[in-house]
């Protein structure tokens, strides 16, 4: 392994490769009592279409939701039960991007490392548990169609884009995941789970050699095909369409306001994702002039938020929240975005507002839970976190004015609302 030394930080990362590809990061916390594991894998709920062996392959919205679900099955029963049996506590998700699997303990972390190493690398499906996986699955999204939160977003997301398939819930729907058997989890599973397009991220009081001797004698897969990813035919940064408005039993309306970011690859997207939440935050965060006159007059309550939300190939500035108004809001974003500047007033908040992402990074540190979930989703696109400290210091106010500017141009916004039924549409 290779020890990579921050000295502003004080922290020290290793990192290492095994021949078959797969990435290891660990980072030591001294006298630290909990320790914890995540393994996971570059495939989320965006990765519904993809090449490989010369062929493109089309697989079911949900597909990799409906994975992460079975994975706990092993021929010896539920890995779940074996991690908590020996003073684990365990617990998987799928994103957009990713589906991550991981555990916390305070002792016993080299037996259960190998649990989740085993059981995320041998897939163990019957069409039995397949289908009776199923009906769990489907009341999961049953609950999410009812949740007015969940659908502002995904009513913005479709307004935003014509193909691209954040445009979908990561569990899918229920016409999608009847599509799903045990031989598509399979190949999914060979495809994505190989150890080349995984990653491995530990933290704790834990020897980083042992992590990499015992990943190299659990992961014993060959490096796997590289295969293409395709997210949707290139889009305009312009709205697929302007509105949708859908009705709900809520008491308040909810919007959601928001534009599409153009990617860039590598590092670069890092500063970019930072430098436009940093514009959010100087444009109509809490401490910002908007903030303060919308909330004075009643237009907006505490529920008010903004920011960025990034996925595959792409991300979203967002503001939303409950509002009678919602296209007042809108419009006052709009003409706040188009007369921001770069003042001496701005230039002063906007340091201020850098010094809290900088303390965000810090308080990161103490978290294994947090360093290693940045570690693994950056490894796959951008910056890892112990580099980020430099990146924020070397944006300048300039870069986030211009481009919250872009972000909240009135021809780049759609507009997503849930309206109590019979409300105005």
């Amino acid at each position: 392994m290779r020890a990579i030394h921050y000295e502003k930080l004080n922290e020290t990362l290793w990192r290492s490769e095994l021949d078959n590809g797969l990435s290891i990061y660990v980072l030591p916390k001294k006298g630290f009592n909990k320790k914890y594991a995540f393994f996971a894998a570059n495939y989320g709920g965006c990765d519904m279409r993809f090449k490989a062996d010369g062929k493109w392959v089309d697989t079911p919205a949900g597909i990799a939701h409906y994975l992460e679900h079975k994975m706990f099955d092993m021929p010896y029963g539920s890995a779940m039960n074996r991690l908590t049996g020996n003073g684990a506590s365990p617990n998987a998700f799928t994103s957009n991007g990713i589906t991550g699997y991981l555990f916390s303990c305070t002792d016993g972390f080299e037996t259960n490392l190998r649990t989740l190493l085993e059981y995320v690398s041998t897939p163990y499906f019957t069409d039995e548990s397949v289908e009776k996986e199923r009906g769990i699955i489907g009341q999961e999204i049953r609950m999410g169609e009812d949740n007015p939160s969940r659908a502002v977003l995904t009513g913005l997301l479709k307004a935003l884009y014509r193909t691209h398939p954040v445009r979908e819930q990561i569990a899918g729907t229920l016409e999608s995941i009847a599509l799903i058997d045990a031989e598509t989890l399979y190949t999914c599973h060979k495809k994505f789970y190989n150890p080349a397009n995984m990653v491995l991220c530990c933290s704790g009081d834990i020897d980083p050699r042992t992590v990499e001797d015992i990943a190299a004698e659990m992961i014993t897969a060959p490096r796997g095909e590289r295969y293409i990813r395709d997210f949707g035919e290139a889009e305009s940064l312009l709205p697929d369409r302007i509105k949708n408005v859908r009705e709900m039993p809520v008491g308040i309306p909810i919007f959601m306001t928001g534009s599409k970011m153009e990617y860039v690859a590598g590092k670069d997207w890092t500063r970019r994702l930072i430098t436009a939440q940093l514009g959010c935050d100087l444009l109509m965060g809490t401490s910002s002039p908007l903030y303060a006159d919308m909330y004075a007059s009643g237009l907006i309550n505490g529920s008010f938020y903004s920011g960025i939300m990034d996925f595959p190939e792409g991300a979203a500035a967002l503001a939303g929240g409950m509002c009678a108004q919602p296209g007042e809001v809108m419009a006052r974003i709009c003409a706040a975005a188009e007369a921001l500047e770069a003042g001496q007033a701005e230039r002063e908040r906007f340091g201020r507002l850098k010094k809290a992402v900088m303390g965000g990074l810090l308080a990161e540190l103490d978290s294994p839970e947090d360093l290693c979930h940045a570690h693994a989703e950056r490894h796959f696109d951008g910056a890892l976190p112990l580099e980020q400290m430099d990146i924020v210091e070397g944006i300048e106010p300039e870069e986030a004015v211009a481009l919250v500017k872009e972000l909240f141009a009135a021809e780049r916004l759609a507009i997503s609302e849930i309206v109590p039924p019979g409300g105005e549409a």
